[in-house]
């Protein structure tokens, strides 16, 4: 199976925790000045490689681990061998050995150097695809607020707050500029839309206070930076200014203004009585009334009229009953 470049650095790099771990360590024994003479030292001695690479991955990375137990002779012999020579186990390893992926700031099959250069790629203000790996077209992914083959310049609503012939950095405009030179609402050179400029300055627009205003008959107008946003009036206005039934223009019917809000008519109550026919019992509800024949009580056209024992005639045996809290 092919090593993949994750693997192999996850193996390789940082300077793997197994070395750490055993270089305050000897062979155990006693005289250790005795045994660096007549053995050779514990520090390059196979029993702290064998130590190191059972420490070298996660017990859970299983593509570490089989990466080292595939590559345990190659990495033997640079532990005895090439040490030295190659300190960098990862450029030794993974880079020219398997070949699986590229030292930083270069990409793709020939480990060519990243756009910008392999010691800076994208000039450090995005990323080369690719980098590190054998895969990728080593373009720049420029970071949020950078533009251009390289990332060496800013997008419009940024600013460069720091330039010279190797370095930029470009800073957010205010968010009143669509372009500017500076960091605040002074220093843009356009407004953005929904800002208006006022001598030197941009300020945001009160769309809500237009002559026409930009929401229907039913919603009232919020002004925002930048912009505004329609709200719906509340269930018991005709028009209104703002949020709540304090804010009505006029109430819907079954409600009237008291105390300067819309609130729900007791047609119950009204002096001019609301349910007409005899006997009849009237119940309030939200923006109106139910009327409804009492307890023992059978409905005609024009009255309630008491049943004997309180019996319902049989043309209408179904007895109305006062509405249920639901039904209010």
């Amino acid at each position: 199976k092919q090593a993949h470049c994750p693997a192999a650095r996850t193996l390789s790099r940082p300077p793997p925790q197994g070395m750490a771990n055993t270089a305050k360590k000897n062979f155990g024994g006693g005289n250790t000045a005795w045994e660096e003479k007549t053995l050779s030292k514990y520090e390059f001695s196979e029993i702290r490689l064998l130590e190191i690479l059972e420490g070298l991955c996660e017990s859970s990375d299983f593509e570490c681990n089989q990466m080292v137990e595939q590559q345990e002779e190659r990495l033997e012999a640079w532990w005895l061998q090439l040490k030295k020579k190659y300190p960098d186990l990862f450029e030794w390893f993974c880079v020219q050995t398997l070949k699986v992926c590229c030292s930083p700031g270069t990409y793709g099959p020939a480990c060519s150097a990243c756009q910008g250069g392999s010691e800076r790629p994208c000039s450090g203000n995005g990323h080369c695809n690719g980098d590190g790996s054998r895969q990728g077209d080593g373009s720049c992914q420029c970071h949020i607020g950078y533009q251009g083959p390289l990332c060496k310049d800013c997008v419009s609503s940024y600013f460069s707050s720091l330039r010279n012939e190797t370095h930029n950095i470009c800073t957010a405009c205010d968010e009143s500029c669509k372009t500017c030179s500076g960091p605040t609402n002074r220093d843009c050179l356009e407004c953005e839309e929904g800002w208006a400029r006022v001598e030197d300055t941009c300020l945001d627009v009160d769309e809500c206070a237009a002559e026409t205003p930009p929401c229907s008959e039913t919603q009232y107008c919020e002004n925002v930076n930048g912009s505004y946003t329609c709200e719906e009036c509340d269930s018991t206005c005709v028009g209104c200014t703002g949020k709540g039934p304090a804010k009505c223009k006029e109430c819907v019917s079954g409600y009237s203004k008291e105390d300067g809000q819309c609130a729900d008519v007791d047609e119950c109550s009204l002096a001019e009585k609301a349910c007409k026919r005899e006997n009849e019992n009237c119940y309030n509800t939200p923006g109106s009334f139910v009327c409804v024949c009492p307890e023992g009580f059978a409905e005609t056209e024009d009255a309630c009229v008491q049943t004997a024992q309180g019996e319902v005639p049989e043309e209408n045996p179904a007895q109305p009953q006062p509405p249920s809290r639901e039904d209010l």
